[in-house]
């Protein structure tokens, strides 16, 4: 590739191993250029001064001034698509929260210790992390999760069976949704705009395990409707959004004419757990026309099978445009099997949810 097209990253961080290794699995990838590499981020603002990046990867403990700090400065200044690698991350919830408030792209937890065999574990997952961010559109705030590991790819067949029929109408409704790069703001978006009589939410959002609790309380602090980390168990009600927990798929039952959740520890599936296309396969077995799918901004491909599941089994099924999308990635997919029915701007998906 010509080095002038190349995606230009910068690290940050006050590990000169870590900075080293990071520096070494960019510039594997031949549409990767590390144009520079800062200790804290007073260092990083003069050198990127000369020559600013198309992303940046950034720690968050380091001297002078913190990730956070300076994550916020960057998005205040001069958006530009920010990658959070660190141990606290891994503490609990409130710094990951923190950083993807402030608009960090993808979050990555490093251990304490084993670093630099879990970068170069990780590598490939973090390239695909930098290319998608490069790609980003940073006009609405990204986020995106990854797992520290390449799992298999695993297809919804290793949680559960495909649909054999659609299910006849009752009088309870749901949405199924999923969503992964970009989809924390696009969710906010969706949910903070619905009513208290909109039908029941079934929701995945790509996060790792720990992380789903703290960002369904911050919903639900801001929405009219509940908002709530799924339990097994849990009704499918109206006004109620059911989060998908980290490190869990979340699949949908029926019981007579209502419907509830499950919450399933089962492989990663398309490398994802929690899954889209184990919801959207739940939901097209267990409702068909009852059902509604909606697929948003996201990276990668997982949901557009489950999608089309559920439009065989009688759902109506919407994908976000490209226009608003943050990635189009998941939609994009969706529509090319021809798993949706109507491709729609985020702004008129809360009506048709509504409806």
């Amino acid at each position: 590739m010509n080095p002038s097209a190349s995606i230009k990253v910068f690290i940050v961080d006050d590990s000169a191993v870590v900075r080293q290794v990071m520096t070494g699995l960019m510039n594997k990838a031949s549409d990767i250029e590390v144009i520079g590499q800062a200790m804290d981020p007073l260092f990083a603002m003069e050198r990127m001064a000369k020559q600013w990046p198309d992303v940046i990867l950034l720690d968050v403990e380091m001297p002078r001034m913190d990730g956070i700090t300076f994550l916020k400065k960057i998005m205040a200044e001069r958006p530009t698509p920010v990658i959070i690698c660190s141990s606290l991350t891994e503490k609990g919830a409130a710094t990951t929260m923190q950083a993807l408030g402030a608009g960090a792209f993808a979050i990555f937890t490093k251990p304490s210790l084993g670093v630099k065999d879990f970068l170069n574990q990780a590598a490939h997952d973090l390239v695909d992390a930098v290319r998608a961010a490069a790609a980003a559109r940073m006009s609405r705030i990204p986020r995106l999760e990854l797992p520290g590991r390449i799992p298999e790819k695993f297809s919804a067949d290793a949680v559960l069976a495909a649909a054999s029929k659609a299910m006849a109408v009752t009088t309870d409704r749901f949405t199924a949704i999923g969503t992964s790069t970009g989809g924390t703001q696009a969710l906010e978006f969706v949910l903070s705009a619905l009513p208290r009589t909109c039908p029941g939410l079934v929701v995945v959002q790509h996060m790792p395990e720990r992380f789903t609790a703290a960002f369904a309380q911050r919903l639900d602090t801001i929405c009219e409707i509940s908002v709530q980390e799924a339990k097994s168990g849990d009704r499918i009600l109206p006004g109620r959004a059911l989060i998908a927990p980290g490190g869990k798929h979340l699949v949908v039952k029926r019981s007579g004419a209502q419907y509830h959740v499950e919450v399933v520890g089962a492989p990663p599936v398309n490398r994802h757990c929690p899954s889209v296309d184990v919801l959207f396969r739940s939901a097209a077995n267990a409702a068909g026309a009852n059902a509604v799918g909606v697929i948003m901004t996201g990276m990668g491909d997982d949901g557009a099978r489950g999608l089309l599941e559920m439009r065989d089994a009688g759902s109506k099924t919407f994908a976000q445009d490209e226009e608003s999308c943050v990635v189009f990635g998941m939609p994009k997919e969706a529509i090319r099997l021809g798993a949706v029915e109507r491709v729609l701007p985020l702004r008129d998906i809360p009506n048709q949810i509504a409806r």
